[in-house]
């Protein structure tokens, strides 16, 4: 191939180029612009304040614990004799209930001769009484033989002859034998020993055979009428808990919760008992007792419901006081220095509130927010006093104007 057919080629390829070039060129799409425009308010989501009467829910942790706890310890020694099949870890006992029985044999004959002993006083007393009669005979010889007819004799002389002395130690062992059967008959009766009041039982330490001592674990029962839930909260939140102020009163409601344990939306409910007074070391929260009527559900009206069980944790709602005439708002509503963003005449206003109380709900505030104010709830960049805002409702407005 020579150089001038070289050369042809390469004119034709870049006359092709150029070619290739000015048709994309001239065919190439125009953008056009159809009624664009700029936007410059925030698109914004907004909730009306609602302005009432509200009552917060004040929610805490609390560990169950029994109200009555007793440690079953035998007043008297001996062996067991017989045991309730009810006194068992697990089982229940009614108040009065035979639970256990020591040998009452040696008891029993130290009550007979108790009883012996005061009878043979008794007699005694009698004796003593004949004698008396007889030593006032003699006082009366002694006061005719008299030469003035007057008593001769000084009054503890008086008293010897009278047999006053003699009388009163005899009236003493009376009461002494009185004293020392009534103890027998006690521990013959402590012999017996029965549940103090309606009863769980937890442990049981001895059975039939076994040897006790005065003073002896026999076992723990706890009562079942009602248990404490002992819930700490902070103090500033104290004010708002109705607590009783006798025992016919209760104190505010309280919703409890075990999320680990019972199935979801179940609670039990009790009421606010009582308030210790000192605070808890660890958290410094104040230490409150919730009350729980019947926690192992033993009556018909509970049939179903979940029991409470000692030593789980469990959450209560309390319901605190009402508080009147405030705005209720959501908690992530509430702004860096206790503010919340407001959109008024479609302009953003940075409003400071007087929060009265929080739960971990919402916030209760006093004065900053007045009903039917627009409270933005999108999160904005950009918080400036007077920036342009707008809601979906008005530009979803627009875009059905256009």
């Amino acid at each position: 191939m020579n150089n001038k057919k070289i050369l042809y080629i390469c004119l034709a390829i870049l006359v092709g180029g150029v070619l290739v070039t000015t048709l994309i060129f001239f065919t190439e799409p125009e953008a056009q612009s159809e009624g664009a425009t700029i936007e410059t308010a925030i698109l914004v989501d907004v909730v009306d304040a609602k302005k009432g009467t509200y009552a917060p829910t004040i929610v805490a942790t609390g560990t169950v614990q029994p109200v009555e706890d007793v440690v079953l310890s035998p007043l008297v020694s001996g062996q067991i004799i017989r045991r309730d099949p009810a006194f068992t870890p697990g089982g229940f006992v009614t108040k009065g209930e035979v639970l256990l029985q020591i040998d009452p044999s040696d008891y029993r004959n130290t009550l007979e001769l108790r009883k012996s002993e005061l009878l043979q006083s008794e007699t005694a007393l009698a004796t003593e009484m004949g004698r008396q009669q007889i030593a006032e005979q003699d006082l009366q010889l002694i006061n005719n033989d008299s030469l003035f007819g007057d008593n001769p004799l000084s009054d503890n002389e008086t008293q010897l002859v009278l047999r006053q002395p003699q009388l009163n130690a005899v009236k003493a062992n009376i009461e002494a034998a009185r004293a020392s059967m009534n103890q027998a008959q006690l521990n013959l009766e402590r012999t017996t020993i029965r549940a103090p009041f309606d009863a769980h039982i937890l442990s049981q330490n001895v059975t039939v055979g076994s040897q006790v001592a005065q003073g002896d674990n026999l076992g723990r029962i706890v009562g079942t009428d009602s248990y404490w839930v002992t819930a700490t909260v902070p103090i500033s939140r104290l004010q708002w808990l109705k607590f009783p102020e006798s025992n016919d009163e209760k104190g505010s409601i309280v919703h409890i919760e075990n999320s680990s344990a019972w199935p979801t939306g179940t609670q039990r409910e009790g009421y606010l008992d009582r308030q210790i007074g000192a605070l808890d070391n660890q958290t410094r929260l104040a230490r409150v007792l919730v009350r729980v009527e019947d926690p192992l559900t033993t009556s018909e009206e509970l049939e179903g419901a979940p029991k409470l069980m000692i030593g789980t944790f469990v959450e209560v709602n309390i319901q605190a006081d009402s508080i009147p005439d405030v705005v209720r708002l959501d908690r992530d509503l509430v702004r860096t220095n206790q503010t919340a963003w407001v959109m008024k005449d479609n302009l953003l206003e940075i409003r400071e509130l007087d929060i009265v109380l929080t739960d971990n709900q919402y916030a209760y505030v006093q004065s900053g927010l007045e009903d039917g104010d627009q409270v933005v709830t999108t999160n904005l960049s950009t918080v400036t006093n007077g920036i342009e805002l707008r809601t979906r409702s008005e530009r979803a407005s627009e875009e059905e104007n256009d």
